[in-house]
């Protein structure tokens, strides 16, 4: 049997903890654990601990894992672990350097101290943590997160949207942000209000034309302060616009967060298609739910009203019914669409008379296929609304 995240949190179960009483870590203190290609996660909430009691800590649980591996003839290259004290070191703003992989971390960014975490994790007022990933760049997943979570609240649930591409943040553009300023109320960011959402970005906090030079510990320490230090109040989905990929900011939001399930998007050509089973493949090795498919760029509609194949429609999803995963619709490319995402009006998007009939029929149909998933794994995982009859 592959090695698992159960596996990692059944090598930490038990763990002696350092201090002057006898005491073992239980499996309440061990929040999320994630392996995927070599790299195991966990998040630990360890009470009564100095600073130098958690550090030993850390390397007392890398060390677990690692023998634990080995005996399951695993290899493990990196162990990243995070101890959360209660109560959290003032100044310490959520940051962190990926722990027990070693090496510099994320500098976090000066909000003052961060709310003390729970084993009920970060977001314990957010009902379904939705990722959207693909396995490559272009193909537009930033336009699909950004349509879904304002289809979502045109359907009138509370929604927040969360940047998580730490290295190409598209929100300030595609939500109209320009102008706008962060702004930070007791140590926490204030989420923009913007076309009926709630949405954060690295890119409102950081110099818009820097590159983001940083190594994975840095983009996990920046991603996890992004979740626990953004005021997000009760929101119904928060959707996360996920780097394209398969790397360290996939693995933090799978130690960190209950993810209700991801979107993966995909354009039709065969080449994307190869790259979406990777994601597809990492979010099922992390055990997130993958909610099914959208093709984006799935045809073009010019402006005489006709419809072009480009890229050979109906790629993703064939690729779906391969994979025995749900086809959630196909987004098609046309003016409208590209317009109002570089002005920064999704809404439009939404309107027959700026944006045609066929676009807004396309995105509400994603919009409630994904909402159809969603009810479909809460009731799979015992999460769904219960009926009491007295």
């Amino acid at each position: 049997m592959a090695f698992s995240k159960n596996d990692v949190a059944a090598a930490l179960v038990g763990l002696p903890l350092p201090g002057p009483t006898p005491r073992t870590l239980p499996r309440e203190a061990i929040v999320r654990t994630a392996y995927c290609d070599g790299t195991a996660s966990a998040s630990l909430v360890a009470g009564g601990l100095s600073p130098g009691e958690a550090s030993a800590l850390r390397r007392a649980a890398e060390e677990a894992i690692r023998r634990h591996a080995a005996a399951a003839g695993e290899p493990i290259t990196t162990v990243n672990i995070e101890v959360a004290l209660a109560p959290q070191a003032p100044g310490s703003g959520g940051g962190g350097g990926g722990g027990g992989g070693g090496g510099g971390g994320h500098t976090p960014i000066p909000l003052g101290p961060a709310p003390q975490q729970t084993p009920a994790g970060p977001l314990p007022n957010v009902r379904h943590v939705l990722a959207v990933g693909a396995g490559k760049g272009g193909v537009g997943k930033s336009t699909v997160a950004v349509n879904l979570a304002v289809g979502l609240a045109r359907q009138g649930h509370a929604v927040g949207i969360l940047d998580g591409d730490i290295y190409g943040p598209s929100l300030p553009t595609m939500l109209g942000l320009d102008a706008m300023q962060a702004n930070v109320v007791g140590g926490m960011l204030q989420p923009f209000m913007v076309h009926g959402v709630k949405a954060m970005t690295i890119g409102k906090l950081v110099d818009p034309e820097k590159a983001l030079i940083w190594r994975g510990p840095m983009a996990h320490g920046a991603f996890k302060q992004l979740v626990e230090q953004t005021e997000w109040g009760e929101l119904d989905y928060l959707v996360i616009d996920m780097p394209p990929g398969t790397g360290d900011v996939n693995l933090t939001l799978a130690q960190m967060l209950k993810v209700s399930g991801a979107v993966v998007v995909c354009t039709p050509q065969r080449v994307a298609q190869d790259d979406a089973v990777r994601a597809v493949r990492m979010f099922q090795q992390l055990g997130i739910e993958v909610l099914g498919i959208v093709e984006n760029m799935s045809y073009f509609i010019g402006d005489d009203g006709k419809e072009y194949d480009i890229f050979g429609r109906g790629g993703a999803r064939a690729m779906a019914q391969r994979m025995g995963l749900p086809f959630l619709g196909a987004v098609p490319i046309n003016m409208a669409l590209r317009r109002h995402g570089d002005a920064g009006t999704p809404l439009a998007n939404f309107d027959p008379a700026a944006a045609g009939a066929q676009l807004p029929r396309e995105l509400e149909g994603v919009v409630q296929a994904v909402e159809g998933q969603v009810a479909l794994a809460s009731i799979r995982t015992g999460s769904g609304p219960v009926l009491t009859i007295n």
